[in-house]
């Protein structure tokens, strides 16, 4: 099996909803010839998650201080990871401390958005290819940040679109949205 099996079987059924994330998924599949995760490339897969309460339809957001955002929970895939819905599933355990997520309404991708990354000492600017999901707890009380300076915010939809600036973000809360109504 190839680094990006999983991820192309990921990506086989969903269907973008906009021109933007058309073009965005053209490019991911783009990527598949090679190791999508391989971080060592310009433009490289990642996975995330907008974490939710069904019962009284919260998300959950995160503070990520290299972005200065309030965003949703993800990252890179670890060594040997291939399955996106699984690296998803594991920062989200690791960024909240929440023991019982699991795919919401079912195990099928949400959203995917290219997003830019502005350099650092250790890397230069790049792109992530993000694909996300909706993961859902039912002990939202449980969530602890996984460092200082790592706060979590659990919010209505509406306050979360608020206090986000991310265009992407703020498209994923939308479709989480439509998904509570």
């Amino acid at each position: 099996m190839t680094a990006g099996a999983a991820l192309a079987s990921a990506l086989a059924a969903y269907q973008p909803l906009s021109a933007t994330e058309t073009t965005d998924v053209a490019r991911l599949r783009s990527a598949l010839a090679g190791d999508p995760w391989d971080r060592s490339t310009a433009l490289h897969a990642t996975a995330s998650a907008l974490i939710v309460h069904p019962p009284t339809q919260r998300v959950l957001l995160r503070w990520h201080a290299r972005q200065r955002a309030w965003l949703q929970v993800g990252g890179h895939a670890d060594p040997g990871e291939t399955d996106p819905l699984e690296v998803a599933l594991r920062e989200g355990r690791e960024e909240t401390g929440l023991t019982d997520l699991a795919p919401w309404p079912d195990a099928t991708i949400a959203h995917v958005a290219i997003v830019p990354v502005p350099a650092a000492p250790h890397e230069p600017a790049h792109e992530h290819a993000d694909v996300r999901y909706v993961l859902a707890t039912g002990d939202p009380d449980a969530a602890r940040p996984e460092k200082p300076g790592a706060e979590l915010r659990w919010l209505p939809v509406a306050e979360a679109w608020s206090l986000t600036t991310e265009p992407n973000v703020r498209e994923t809360l939308d479709r989480v949205h439509r998904l509570f109504v």
